[in-house]
């Protein structure tokens, strides 16, 4: 039997984590690394990718930084052939660059804000899956993690472009969890609200109102365990599923 501490070992695998240098994205590519995995890292920010990547290095894992828009194709097709070039190949794909804005109307919202919100939050996705997905469908199979958002269910005027993005993102992962299967599996994790970085932007009595039942934020290292089991093969028969990781809000 496996010690508790096995149990996720990711020895031998290559994770690509976007948006991976800050906030639930530094969490989830530091734990991978912790559990074996070798870790490439985008985001628009090389420098808080390169970061991260020594702090992986100090792992004894390898760590690659790649600065890459995640909402524009031609950027991302170019990180994709660099990363296989350079780490040989992707087991683990974890979407999780993204933006949530919040809009005083959707009347004043602008055409360049629905579309900056489009692109990162749902058009990035969809290619990079696209791309990681049918080389892995090819190969020997995979995991593909989109890390979507309890808004996409329970949406709410001032960050209606956010919640309709990641609402789109549910129904991709349930049509790319068929068109990769059987040997690549897609699932979905939907936070509630996090102690990141953005929550420095909150308001102050945020937390103290929360809905949620257990009362409070959740912290980055929480939402680690659930990407490890979809990462891991103890997740093997769990595919097309959109897990809330929220607190239990109602």
């Amino acid at each position: 039997m496996k010690r508790k501490t096995d149990l996720f070992d990711l020895s031998g695998k290559v994770a690509l984590v976007t948006g991976g240098g800050r906030g639930l994205g530094k969490a989830i590519t530091l734990g991978l690394a912790r559990q074996g995995a070798d870790v490439v890292i985008a985001s628009r920010s090389l420098e808080n990718c390169q970061q991260t990547a020594r702090e992986v290095e100090q792992m004894g894992r390898r760590a690659f930084a790649f600065g890459c828009h995640m909402g524009r194709w031609d950027e991302i097709d170019r990180m994709v052939e660099s990363a296989y070039g350079q780490a040989g190949t992707i087991d683990i794909l974890v979407n999780n660059a993204g933006m949530s804005p919040v809009v005083d109307s959707s009347l004043e919202t602008t055409e360049k804000l629905v579309d900056a919100v489009w692109a990162l939050n749902f058009k990035g996705p969809f290619r990079l899956s696209a791309l990681v997905g049918a080389r892995m469908a090819a190969d020997r199979g995979g995991s593909i993690i989109n890390i979507g958002s309890i808004a996409s269910k329970r949406p709410q005027p001032e960050y209606a472009p956010y919640a309709g993005a990641k609402a789109a993102l549910n129904a991709l992962t349930r049509a790319h969890a068929f068109e990769y299967a059987p040997k690549v599996r897609v699932n979905a994790i939907l936070p509630g609200s996090f102690r990141t970085d953005i929550a420095r932007h909150w308001a102050p009595d945020k937390e103290a109102k929360t809905p949620a039942a257990l009362k409070r934020f959740g912290e980055p290292d929480e939402i680690v365990t659930t990407v490890l089991y979809l990462a891991s093969d103890h997740s093997s028969f769990t595919t097309g599923a959109l897990i809330g990781v929220d607190g239990g809000r109602p």
